[in-house]
Protein backbone atom coordinates (compact mmCIF):
# COMPACT_ATOMS: atom_id res chain seq x y z
CA UNK A 1 0.00 0.00 0.00
CA UNK A 2 1.33 3.54 -1.44
CA UNK A 3 0.03 5.38 2.23
CA UNK A 4 0.86 8.72 0.54
CA UNK A 5 -1.81 7.79 -2.59
CA UNK A 6 -4.18 6.65 -0.46
CA UNK A 7 -4.28 10.31 1.96
CA UNK A 8 -4.40 12.01 -1.27
CA UNK A 9 -7.57 9.92 -2.94
CA UNK A 10 -9.12 9.66 0.30
CA UNK A 11 -8.55 14.00 0.75
CA UNK A 12 -10.91 14.05 -2.14
CA UNK A 13 -13.85 12.44 -0.46
CA UNK A 14 -13.48 15.31 3.14
CA UNK A 15 -11.29 15.88 5.66
CA UNK A 16 -9.20 12.10 7.05
CA UNK A 17 -9.35 11.36 10.53
CA UNK A 18 -6.25 9.44 12.21
CA UNK A 19 -6.09 7.25 15.69
CA UNK A 20 -3.31 8.11 17.63
CA UNK A 21 -2.37 4.73 19.75
CA UNK A 22 0.90 4.64 22.34
CA UNK A 23 1.92 1.43 22.77
CA UNK A 24 3.54 2.48 26.06
CA UNK A 25 -0.33 2.95 27.33
CA UNK A 26 -1.20 -0.64 26.72
CA UNK A 27 -0.70 -4.33 25.74
CA UNK A 28 0.21 -4.82 22.31
CA UNK A 29 -3.22 -6.87 22.33
CA UNK A 30 -5.22 -4.21 23.43
CA UNK A 31 -3.68 -2.25 20.79
CA UNK A 32 -5.26 -4.60 18.40
CA UNK A 33 -8.78 -4.79 19.23
CA UNK A 34 -8.36 -0.47 19.71
CA UNK A 35 -7.49 -0.92 16.15
CA UNK A 36 -9.91 -2.84 15.41
CA UNK A 37 -12.86 -0.47 17.09
CA UNK A 38 -11.98 2.92 15.53
CA UNK A 39 -12.01 1.22 11.82
CA UNK A 40 -15.56 0.17 12.42
CA UNK A 41 -15.87 3.62 13.78
CA UNK A 42 -14.63 5.19 10.29
CA UNK A 43 -11.28 6.41 11.24
CA UNK A 44 -8.75 6.27 8.35
CA UNK A 45 -5.72 5.57 9.57
CA UNK A 46 -3.67 4.35 12.95
CA UNK A 47 -0.72 6.33 13.72
CA UNK A 48 1.65 4.44 16.04
CA UNK A 49 3.88 6.36 18.91
CA UNK A 50 4.09 8.57 21.67
CA UNK A 51 6.52 10.99 23.10
CA UNK A 52 8.40 8.35 25.15
CA UNK A 53 11.04 6.17 22.89
CA UNK A 54 9.28 2.82 23.04
CA UNK A 55 10.93 -0.66 23.37
CA UNK A 56 11.14 -1.88 20.03
CA UNK A 57 10.22 -5.50 20.92
CA UNK A 58 7.14 -3.94 22.13
CA UNK A 59 6.58 -1.59 19.19
CA UNK A 60 7.25 -4.08 16.91
CA UNK A 61 4.55 -6.52 18.79
CA UNK A 62 2.13 -3.54 18.87
CA UNK A 63 2.48 -2.56 14.90
CA UNK A 64 1.59 -6.54 14.00
CA UNK A 65 -1.39 -7.11 16.25
CA UNK A 66 -2.61 -3.54 14.66
CA UNK A 67 -2.24 -4.95 11.32
CA UNK A 68 -3.76 -8.35 12.66
CA UNK A 69 -6.89 -6.69 13.48
CA UNK A 70 -7.28 -4.14 10.60
CA UNK A 71 -6.97 -3.40 7.18
CA UNK A 72 -6.21 0.73 8.02
CA UNK A 73 -2.53 2.03 7.19
CA UNK A 74 -0.29 1.91 10.04
CA UNK A 75 1.92 5.35 10.03
CA UNK A 76 4.68 5.56 12.91
CA UNK A 77 4.54 8.64 14.38
CA UNK A 78 8.18 8.25 16.19
CA UNK A 79 9.78 9.85 19.29
CA UNK A 80 13.33 8.85 18.37
CA UNK A 81 15.23 6.93 15.59
CA UNK A 82 14.37 4.08 17.96
CA UNK A 83 10.80 4.15 17.76
CA UNK A 84 11.19 2.42 14.50
CA UNK A 85 9.26 -0.82 13.15
CA UNK A 86 9.76 -2.80 10.35
CA UNK A 87 6.55 -3.63 10.34
CA UNK A 88 4.50 -0.40 9.26
CA UNK A 89 3.37 0.49 6.28
CA UNK A 90 5.08 4.12 6.14
CA UNK A 91 6.33 6.69 8.72
CA UNK A 92 5.75 10.27 9.76
CA UNK A 93 9.67 11.27 9.22
CA UNK A 94 9.55 14.71 10.85
CA UNK A 95 11.29 17.79 12.24
CA UNK A 96 10.32 19.20 15.20
CA UNK A 97 10.33 22.68 13.96
CA UNK A 98 10.44 24.72 17.04
CA UNK A 99 12.48 22.42 19.51
CA UNK A 100 15.30 24.43 21.05
CA UNK A 101 17.29 21.28 20.67
CA UNK A 102 19.26 20.61 17.46
CA UNK A 103 18.43 16.88 18.60
CA UNK A 104 14.51 17.07 17.70
CA UNK A 105 14.78 19.16 14.38
CA UNK A 106 17.75 16.91 12.75
CA UNK A 107 19.51 14.53 14.36
CA UNK A 108 16.70 12.19 15.25
CA UNK A 109 15.81 12.49 11.67
CA UNK A 110 19.02 11.62 10.58
CA UNK A 111 19.88 8.14 12.37
CA UNK A 112 16.17 6.95 11.57
CA UNK A 113 16.57 8.10 8.14
CA UNK A 114 19.39 5.03 7.98
CA UNK A 115 16.88 2.62 9.85
CA UNK A 116 14.10 3.98 7.46
CA UNK A 117 15.50 3.39 4.38
CA UNK A 118 17.12 -0.82 5.81
CA UNK A 119 12.98 -1.43 6.06
CA UNK A 120 11.80 0.13 3.15
CA UNK A 121 9.22 1.85 4.99
CA UNK A 122 7.61 4.95 3.34
CA UNK A 123 8.53 7.91 4.61
CA UNK A 124 6.23 10.87 4.61
CA UNK A 125 7.75 13.79 5.36
CA UNK A 126 6.66 16.25 7.91
CA UNK A 127 7.50 19.55 10.05
CA UNK A 128 5.74 19.34 13.75
CA UNK A 129 4.67 22.18 15.29
CA UNK A 130 3.71 22.37 19.23
CA UNK A 131 1.50 24.89 20.00
CA UNK A 132 0.57 26.45 23.32
CA UNK A 133 -2.12 24.47 24.94
CA UNK A 134 -2.77 25.78 28.12
CA UNK A 135 -0.69 22.86 29.97
CA UNK A 136 2.91 21.44 29.41
CA UNK A 137 2.95 18.48 27.17
CA UNK A 138 4.79 15.81 27.32
CA UNK A 139 5.98 15.90 23.69
CA UNK A 140 6.59 19.35 24.91
CA UNK A 141 8.66 18.52 27.86
CA UNK A 142 10.94 16.03 25.85
CA UNK A 143 11.12 18.06 23.13
CA UNK A 144 12.51 20.90 24.87
CA UNK A 145 9.80 23.24 23.05
CA UNK A 146 9.20 26.63 22.95
CA UNK A 147 5.59 26.51 22.03
CA UNK A 148 3.71 28.42 19.66
CA UNK A 149 1.73 31.06 20.89
CA UNK A 150 -2.07 30.42 20.95
CA UNK A 151 -3.05 34.29 20.05
CA UNK A 152 0.26 34.25 16.80
CA UNK A 153 -1.17 31.85 14.14
CA UNK A 154 1.64 34.53 11.94
CA UNK A 155 4.04 32.00 13.87
CA UNK A 156 2.75 28.75 12.44
CA UNK A 157 2.30 30.38 9.13
CA UNK A 158 5.97 31.05 9.00
CA UNK A 159 6.91 27.78 10.25
CA UNK A 160 4.74 26.06 7.75
CA UNK A 161 6.01 28.17 4.84
CA UNK A 162 9.21 27.70 5.79
CA UNK A 163 8.56 23.45 5.50
CA UNK A 164 6.51 23.48 2.30
CA UNK A 165 9.81 25.36 0.69
CA UNK A 166 12.03 22.62 2.01
CA UNK A 167 9.85 20.53 0.18
CA UNK A 168 7.58 18.78 3.56
CA UNK A 169 4.36 17.24 2.29
CA UNK A 170 2.62 17.38 5.74
CA UNK A 171 2.40 19.92 8.58
CA UNK A 172 1.45 18.67 12.24
CA UNK A 173 0.09 21.51 14.26
CA UNK A 174 -0.28 19.76 18.07
CA UNK A 175 -1.84 20.80 21.11
CA UNK A 176 -0.55 17.69 23.15
CA UNK A 177 -1.65 14.78 24.82
CA UNK A 178 -4.10 15.89 27.32
CA UNK A 179 -4.14 19.50 25.97
CA UNK A 180 -6.31 21.60 27.98
CA UNK A 181 -7.27 23.66 24.68
CA UNK A 182 -7.18 22.24 21.04
CA UNK A 183 -5.37 24.59 18.30
CA UNK A 184 -7.06 27.26 17.28
CA UNK A 185 -8.74 27.73 14.36
CA UNK A 186 -7.49 30.99 13.30
CA UNK A 187 -3.89 29.60 13.34
CA UNK A 188 -5.20 26.31 11.23
CA UNK A 189 -6.45 29.08 8.52
CA UNK A 190 -3.20 31.06 8.42
CA UNK A 191 -1.29 27.82 8.26
CA UNK A 192 -3.49 26.57 5.17
CA UNK A 193 -3.49 29.87 3.94
CA UNK A 194 0.58 29.99 3.65
CA UNK A 195 0.82 26.41 2.34
CA UNK A 196 -2.23 25.71 -0.21
CA UNK A 197 -2.18 22.35 -1.00
CA UNK A 198 1.16 21.83 -1.56
CA UNK A 199 0.85 20.31 2.17
CA UNK A 200 -1.27 18.45 4.06
CA UNK A 201 -2.58 20.36 7.51
CA UNK A 202 -2.78 17.96 10.45
CA UNK A 203 -4.23 18.79 13.69
CA UNK A 204 -4.03 16.97 17.00
CA UNK A 205 -4.40 17.54 20.75
CA UNK A 206 -7.68 18.31 22.90
CA UNK A 207 -9.96 17.09 20.57
CA UNK A 208 -13.03 15.82 22.18
CA UNK A 209 -16.11 16.74 20.34
CA UNK A 210 -17.72 16.62 16.95
CA UNK A 211 -17.98 20.59 16.98
CA UNK A 212 -14.38 21.11 17.80
CA UNK A 213 -13.31 18.87 14.64
CA UNK A 214 -15.87 19.92 12.72
CA UNK A 215 -14.47 23.67 13.14
CA UNK A 216 -10.86 22.70 12.26
CA UNK A 217 -11.69 21.16 9.04
CA UNK A 218 -13.77 24.13 8.10
CA UNK A 219 -10.87 25.88 8.49
CA UNK A 220 -8.55 24.38 6.95
CA UNK A 221 -7.16 21.06 8.48
CA UNK A 222 -6.95 18.24 5.91
CA UNK A 223 -6.59 15.40 8.79
CA UNK A 224 -7.83 15.37 12.68
CA UNK A 225 -6.25 13.51 15.02
CA UNK A 226 -7.40 11.65 18.23
CA UNK A 227 -6.02 9.78 20.65
CA UNK A 228 -7.62 8.68 24.29
CA UNK A 229 -10.69 9.44 23.11
CA UNK A 230 -10.97 5.86 21.25
CA UNK A 231 -10.47 4.73 25.09
CA UNK A 232 -13.08 6.90 26.63
CA UNK A 233 -16.09 6.78 24.32
CA UNK A 234 -16.49 5.37 21.05
CA UNK A 235 -19.41 6.77 20.51
CA UNK A 236 -17.74 10.01 21.01
CA UNK A 237 -15.46 8.45 18.34
CA UNK A 238 -18.11 8.16 15.82
CA UNK A 239 -19.93 11.22 16.46
CA UNK A 240 -16.57 13.15 15.69
CA UNK A 241 -15.91 10.86 12.36
CA UNK A 242 -19.26 11.46 11.61
CA UNK A 243 -19.16 15.11 11.77
CA UNK A 244 -15.38 15.14 9.68
CA UNK A 245 -17.13 13.22 7.26
CA UNK A 246 -20.62 15.42 6.54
Amino acid sequence: MEVMKYIEKKRQDGCLHFTLIDPDKQKPEKAGKLAALVESAGSDAIMVGGSQPDVVLQLDNAVKHIKDSCRLPVILFPSSHASISQYADAVFFMSLFNSRSVQYVIEEPTRGSVVIKKYGIEPLPMAYLIVESGSTTSAGLVGDVKPIPRDKPEFAASYALAARYFGMKFVYLEGGSGAEHPVPPEMVAAVKKATGNNMFVIVGGGIRDPETAKGLAAAGADVIVTGTIAEESSEKLKQIIKALKN
